[in-house]
């Protein structure tokens, strides 16, 4: 009997297109045959398409390159045009060779979270199709359970902001302001289009989840009792992961550049002591205000600590000026008073890299789930600062359930200097911060637990 061939369909983040990469490694790791079907989107931004190049570089036997489909109405909502332009793709989607059920074909069909529609064309041609979730299995519950219990509530952004949400029965409360964005008005077109979505996720035949089982009881314990879904099965869900960035070394969540040659932050860090850096970093679309990018820079330098970060430009300025002018956008002489016990790099750093070394104590990110993943495998304690998707809801389990991180108070608004120096003083002087880096040893040598022996094909 010959090895069993998977197609894995990523969407067209690059969020989410990174840990799909690592699915298809792990896959072939396991003896089994990979291949990846990436639309060509008619719009791509600069970071998506050049993440989808270094995968066409690195694995052109496995790449099924599906053209660009017709380009859907201009104006609507971002997600909106992310799932009919993925939509659009299924005539491509179902004329790919590869794609047949029986011998010489596909066995299964891996879709991405957005990549709904695909379920069509997988019954239609009798093939399997499982599908990739590629954050926690805390969202995962939520989101199972968000389109019946939704119509029963007000909007999100209706209630008071701390008013619990108690979404899907067994999980912990959850403040309204820190439920999924896109959803906070129920009757946005955003919002309708997530809770289409999440209804249809439960027609897989399976969902396989970046998480490992001691990370998330509470969670998998709802998915697997089947209280998620009412009046009807809870598809099974498997704990594949973490899968985080390897062999890849690039920006968890986005990346660009870096090439072959080591970045310069990492021969800095070389120079710095054990456990003595705080590295703030914030995902591929991370941007703050002009005055937030002040705010912070004045908490690290009163903090005393050694930082490296990376900044991006200011939101109200990223058009007109894509590369940071550090020396304005900074405050006056930051970079001259820091210089030597901090390093800001412009745009973008080797995170994955970044957080391996053995001179990062701490890190300050937005709570991207792929970042999430990398910090935990490093044993590195979070300070979350959360900025958009679901990655609010991720701060409360990683503070409130996991225990392995604090809470950036005042996200979402002007985060003031004392509030920065605090939290970083509090995660690497405090005795709080001591109990955070304990139970991070524990949480990093489960993770490494998580993934043998699993069978899921």
């Amino acid at each position: 009997m010959g090895k069993k061939t998977l197609v894995l369909y990523p969407s067209l983040v690059v969020g989410h297109l990174t840990p799909m990469v690592e699915l298809a490694k792990a896959l072939l790791r396991r003896g089994l045959a990979a291949l990846i079907a990436v639309v060509d989107p008619p719009d791509a931004d600069a970071v998506s398409a050049a993440a989808v190049a270094r995968l066409a570089a690195a694995n052109p036997d496995r790449l099924l390159p599906l053209p660009a489909p017709a380009s859907p109405d201009v104006g609507v909502h971002p997600v909106r045009r992310s799932l009919d332009t993925l939509r659009l793709a299924n005539p491509a989607l179902r004329d790919l060779r590869s794609l047949r059920a029986g011998p010489g074909g596909v066995d299964a069909l891996l879709l991405d979270m957005f990549c709904v529609d695909a379920l069509d064309v997988a019954a239609e041609l009798a093939v399997p199709a499982y599908f990739f979730f590629p954050s926690a299995a805390s969202d995962l519950a939520v989101f199972l359970n968000l389109p019946y219990f939704y119509p029963t509530v007000p909007s999100f952004r209706e209630m008071v902001r701390d008013a619990p949400v108690r979404c899907c029965p067994g999980m912990p409360p959850i403040r309204a302001a820190d439920m999924l964005q896109t959803v906070q008005d129920k009757e946005s077109e955003a919002a309708k289009v997530r809770l289409y979505q999440f209804k249809r996720m439960a027609e897989g035949a399976g969902i396989l989840v970046n998480t490992f089982d001691w990370l998330e009881p509470t969670a998998l314990k709802a998915l697997h009792t089947g209280v998620c879904v009412p009046g009807r099965l809870t598809p099974r869900v498997y704990c594949i992961g973490p899968l985080v960035n390897g062999s890849n070394r690039g920006q968890s969540g986005g990346g660009g550049g870096g090439g072959g040659e080591r970045h310069e932050c990492l021969a800095w860090l070389d120079a710095q002591p054990k456990r003595g850096v705080v590295f703030l970093c914030f995902g591929s679309m991370g941007a703050f205000s002009a005055a937030q990018l002040q705010e912070i820079a004045r908490g690290l330098e009163s903090s005393g600590h050694r930082f490296l970060w990376a900044v991006r430009s200011p939101r109200e300025e990223q058009s007109q000026f894509p590369e940071p002018d550090l020396e304005r956008q900074l405050p006056a002489g930051f970079i001259e008073r820091t210089k030597g016990r901090g390093m800001v790099v412009k745009n973008w750093a080797p995170q994955s890299e970044v957080v391996q070394h053995e001179a990062v104590a701490s890190f300050v990110t937005h709570c991207g789930w792929n970042s999430t993943l990398e910090a935990i495998t490093a044993g590195l304690p979070m300070i979350c600062w959360p900025l958009y998707a679901e990655q609010s809801m991720n701060k409360v389990f990683l503070v409130e359930e996991m225990k392995i991180a604090v809470e950036m108070e005042g996200y979402g608004e002007l985060v003031k200097a004392e509030e920065v120096k605090a939290k970083v003083r509090l995660v690497m002087d405090a005795e709080e911060g001591k109990t955070l880096r304990e139970r991070l040893v524990v949480t990093k040598e489960m993770a490494f637990g998580g993934y043998q022996g699993r069978r899921v094909f």
